[in-house]
C-alpha cells in the first residue's frame, strides 16, 4: 500500500490553517491542523507525522519555542517548515538555528508551500538509513574534547567550556555520529536539516570553518575535521561515548 505523507499544520489563525490543510489534502497529503502547542503535542503523542508546518507568531508557546522543543525530544528528526508574517533576516536565521528545515514568509503562494514541502521530504527520503543521527550518551569524547549533549557545549581537557550555536552543534553531532567516515555535502545537508540545498551547500564550508575555530583546529592542517578533496569532510578522530 502506497504511503501517504501526513502533515501537521500548527497555526493559531484558523483561516490560514484551514486553507493550508484543505490545499494539502487536495494535493494528496493527509493534513490536519492544530491551533497551538498544546494541540500539537496532543496530536504527535498519538499519530505518526512526516512533516510539521509551524507558524512562528502564536500566543503562548511561539513557533521558535515549539521548534526547539521538537528538536530536543523524540521528534528531533521530524522535518519542520516554519511560517512567519515577518521577513527579517534575523528571524529567518533564528528559525533555522532552532532546527527548522525551511522558512516561508506570509503571504505565500500555495504552490510554493507545496514545492517546499516536497523538497524537504525528498531530501529526507534520499538519506541512507545508516546515516540517521543517533541519540548518543550524555558525553561524547574525541581527541582533547568532550561534547555535552545535554548542555550542547564543548569541554576541553582543562575544563574550558566552549558554547556552540544550533547549527554548529548539529554539524558536530553529524561528524561524531559518523566518525572516520567521509560525508559529502548532500549528506551533511540532509543530516543537519538544511533549509535549501543550493544555499546550504555554499554554507557548509563556512560552517565547517566555524566549527574548526571552536575546536582550535588549524585550518591549514586540521587534526579533527579534514577535507577530502572532491568528496567532502571527515572527522579523523575516534569517538568514545561516556554516560
Amino acid at each position: 500500500m502506497e504511503h501517504i505523507d501526513t502533515v501537521l499544520v500548527v497555526d493559531d489563525d484558523s483561516d490560514i490553517r484551514e486553507l493550508v490543510v484543505d490545499y494539502l489534502n487536495s494535493a494528496g497529503y493527509r493534513a490536519t491542523g492544530a491551533a497551538n502547542g498544546k494541540a500539537m503535542r496532543a496530536y504527535l503523542a498519538h499519530h505518526q507525522v512526516d512533516l510539521v508546518v509551524l507558524d512562528v507568531m502564536m500566543p503562548g508557546d511561539d513557533g521558535l519555542t515549539l521548534c526547539r522543543e521538537l528538536r530536543s525530544d523524540r521528534h528531533q528528526n521530524l522535518p519542520v517548515l516554519m511560517l512567519t508574517a515577518r521577513s527579517d533576516d534575523a528571524d529567518r536565521i533564528l528559525g533555522l538555528e532552532m532546527g527548522a528545515d525551511d522558512y516561508l514568509v506570509k503571504p505565500f503562494v500555495a504552490r510554493e508551500l507545496l514545492a517546499r514541502i516536497k523538497a524537504i521530504l525528498r531530501r529526507y527520503r534520499a538519506l541512507p538509513p545508516n546515516l540517521q543521527i543517533t541519540d548518543a550518551g550524555r558525553l561524547i569524547a574525541f581527541g582533547r574534547w568532550q561534547l555535552d549533549t545535554a548542555a550542547r557545549h564543548l569541554i576541553d581537557d582543562d575544563g574550558l567550556v566552549v558554547a556552540l550555536s544550533g547549527a554548529e552543534y548539529r554539524l558536530l553531532r553529524v561528524f561524531l555520529d559518523h566518525p572516520q567516515r567521509v560525508l559529502n555535502r548532500d549528506q551533511l545537508l540532509s543530516l543537519t536539516q538544511g533549509r535549501d540545498a543550493e544555499l546550504f551547500e555554499r554554507s557548509i564550508d563556512l560552517l565547517v570553518s566555524r566549527l574548526r575555530q571552536r575546536l582550535s583546529d588549524d585550518a591549514r592542517e586540521p587534526a579533527y575535521i579534514k577535507t577530502v578533496r572532491s568528496e567532502g569532510y571527515v572527522l579523523a578522530m575516534p569517538v568514545e561515548i561516556r554516560q
